[in-house]
């Protein structure tokens, strides 16, 4: 496919905002996504969260940070929800002093999509125990990451680089009882962290549903 038909296909405010951040393009259907490299430092962004509150990665600067993409009508993130694991994670983490933050990059219109009261709502319902929920509705931090599912993990050490990209776990699946004898990415790789080690297991496959970009 020719250059110009890739611009063409990706749209120039979705181009621009990628090209901006230096990542790498890798096109889904009408989309663009960056492709982030473990390593490297995690793209900055500017949002606001449920609170009406403009929160940065650089504000968290000195501190371990999750990024949990999240679709409240995803099956694959009910399943995490449902059962508490996804709770018992954020509770485990931000009791350490991990930041953890949800992010939801459903555009409006699309499934997920949630305001800033309903986000909050949400919140409440779920008895989720996030840091703050980050609100994406024009996909730009999505993109930026490269988020492709809900659930889509990233874990950002104290100096701002990535550290892990991928699944929550080793099991693809949207039933709960999978979620037995499961192994938790994300919980090894932030004990890893503490432990000052390297990351074992830093990247995998996401699964779950498709972010509802716009």
């Amino acid at each position: 496919m020719s250059i110009s038909r890739r611009n063409l296909l990706l749209g120039g405010a979705a181009l621009a905002a990628v090209a901006a951040l230096g990542g790498t393009l890798l096109l889904g259907g009408n989309e663009a996504l960056a492709s982030v490299e473990n390593g490297a430092a995690a793209p900055a962004f500017s949002v606001q969260d449920a609170n009406g509150q403009t929160r940065t990665l650089a504000e968290f600067r000195g501190r371990t940070v999750v990024l949990e993409w999240t679709n409240d009508g995803c099956p694959y993130v009910r399943k995490h929800y449902d059962a508490g694991n996804m709770q018992s994670l954020q509770r485990e983490a931000t009791a350490d002093g991990v930041v953890w933050l949800q992010v939801i990059s459903s555009a409006p219109g699309q499934q997920g999509h949630l305001d800033a009261a309903g986000a909050r709502a949400r919140v409440q319902t779920d008895s989720a125990a996030p840091s703050a929920t980050l609100l994406d509705p024009s996909g730009v931090m999505g993109r930026a990451y490269g988020a492709r599912t809900t659930p889509h993990m990233y874990i950002i050490d104290a100096q701002g680089v990535l550290r892990y990209q991928g699944a929550i776990d080793d099991r693809p699946s949207a039933r709960p009882a999978s979620l037995e004898g499961a192994t938790n990415y994300v919980r090894a790789a932030l004990a890893d962290l503490a432990a000052g080690r390297a990351v074992q297991t830093a990247q995998t496959t996401p699964y779950g549903c498709s972010v509802k970009y716009a």
